[in-house]
């Protein structure tokens, strides 16, 4: 990422060079001047740069004439909230996700408090490229107004979608690692509020990452370690901006981010049976328990966006994505790691099993990531010639192509970012998993 990158949800970079205020007062010119009437909501997720950088959009807005409802620090899918909440035109959520301290991104949302959608992107990507703003006079520049208590309608949504009694009976020992993310302004209410007894890394939101933000097995490794010493039923650890999550058991086994999402529809579907999405690079577990529980589950394109299209298009119960990143509509339309930590509380309660055991039952398998160096121009022949190869597969150009058998599946996609193609593999083993991508790559070689 030495080059800013810009796509159709928002951008990202490096702050001070490729990402800088001129950057971020155009894109928000940008994007203000596609929004129908209405304040923005603007929050960040504790980087050095946030300040700035809101400073920087507070004065874009300004410019364009709108009232910024700046609610500090907070977490995504907070922002999404109070986007709904507040009736506002939509919001900019400063952050870089899982990226080190150096980047930083803007996030943009739509008036229905979900990340917008390509189309509208798309537009916000074509005025910032044209330079197209619509900056007002002085009589009609815009201001800003403080956002109070901005957790408070998240955290009333989330009670509303657990049993809070029944966890609050079990007195669960958490512990919670914030990463000195946002996600400590709500998760620590929010676990006191089930009546958990906390255990918080990283809770100041300074942007000062203990370890690599992505929540990656080899980036917790000293989190595993803390699980244990301290006693804690559960561990679960947020990414900065606090969508994702990953899952810690008892004995410091990493579950990781993939059984976060399986766990919650194992247990929503357990109670609630309708409609399923996923991405089409989230594990097949998701579909497997569709299948359990005889609902229809539905494949996306990857990214957040995407899944929220399709969620409301069929109407479903629960989506997401394989990193950790479950989106419940009763909630908001956002990926949210504090829905997945409510849902997972709930499901231990209400069968009386640790994580441990609930993630033992659940359909077991295994997944394996590549990146090929692959031009541009070869891309479509390397899908064709992938397609001819893996005959007895059923192909999807859904998103790249994805070949699927019945025990395991592939998916090879073009990167939007480098000249590469990305392979993601997953089957009963690892071994067959790892199998499959370099099998892959020995096709995709071939000239």
């Amino acid at each position: 990422m030495e080059k800013l990158i810009i796509s159709v949800s928002g951008l990202r970079g490096i702050s001070g060079t490729t990402l800088t205020p001129e950057t971020a007062i155009r894109y928000v010119g940008a994007y203000a001047a596609t929004l129908s009437p209405g304040p923005v909501v603007v929050t960040r997720d504790g980087r050095a740069s946030g300040p700035m950088l809101a400073d920087a959009i507070r004065a874009s807005l300004a410019a364009a004439g709108r009232i910024c409802l700046d609610a500090g620090i907070a977490a995504t899918p907070t922002t999404g909230v109070l986007v709904q909440q507040l009736q506002a035109a939509g919001g900019i959520q400063i952050s870089a996700s899982h990226n080190p301290s150096t980047y930083n991104g803007l996030k943009l949302f739509s008036r229905a408090g979900r990340v917008i959608p390509a189309a509208a992107g798309q537009e916000v990507l074509d005025r910032y490229q044209a330079r197209q703003f619509d900056w007002r006079p002085h009589d009609q520049l815009g201001q800003t107004e403080r956002v109070e208590n901005p957790v408070a309608e998240h955290l009333a949504r989330i009670e509303k979608i657990c049993d809070v009694d029944r966890i609050r009976s079990q007195h669960f020992r958490v512990l919670l690692d914030a990463n000195h993310g946002a996600g400590s302004l709500l998760g620590l209410p929010l676990l006191e509020r089930l009546g958990c007894e906390a255990i918080l890394l990283g809770g100041e939101p300074d942007g000062q990452f203990a370890h690599t933000p992505e929540p990656t097995a080899e980036n917790l490794a000293t989190v595993f370690e803390q699980v244990v010493s301290a006693n804690a039923a559960i561990g679960f650890c947020q990414d900065p901006d606090a969508d994702r999550l990953a899952i810690i058991d008892a004995s410091g086994r990493y579950l990781g981010e993939e059984y976060t999402l399986a766990l919650c529809v194992e247990h929503l579907l357990s109670q609630s049976p309708g409609p399923v999405v996923t991405n089409c690079s989230t594990s097949r577990m998701t579909c497997d328990l569709a299948q359990r529980f005889e609902v229809p589950y539905f494949a996306s394109k990857v990214g957040e966006a995407n899944v929220v299209d399709r969620m409301l298009a069929e109407g479903a119960v629960l989506g997401g994505e394989g990193n950790g990143g479950v989106i419940d509509p009763r909630v908001g339309l956002v990926r949210d790691s504090f829905v997945g930590m409510a849902l997972v509380l709930d499901a231990m309660a209400a069968r009386q099993q640790p994580v441990s055991s609930l993630a033992d039952q659940l359909p077991r398998y295994a997944i394996h990531k590549a990146k090929i160096d692959l031009s541009p121009d070869r891309v479509e022949a390397g899908l064709e010639n992938l397609e001819e190869h893996f005959t007895a597969a059923t192909s999807s150009r859904l998103d790249g192509l994805r070949l699927d058998w019945p025990d395991r599946w592939l998916l090879v996609r073009a990167s939007n970012t480098e000249p590469v193609v990305r392979v993601i593999a997953e089957a009963p083993q690892s071994e067959a998993a790892q199998g499959l991508c370099e099998e892959a790559a020995e096709v995709l070689g071939r000239k």
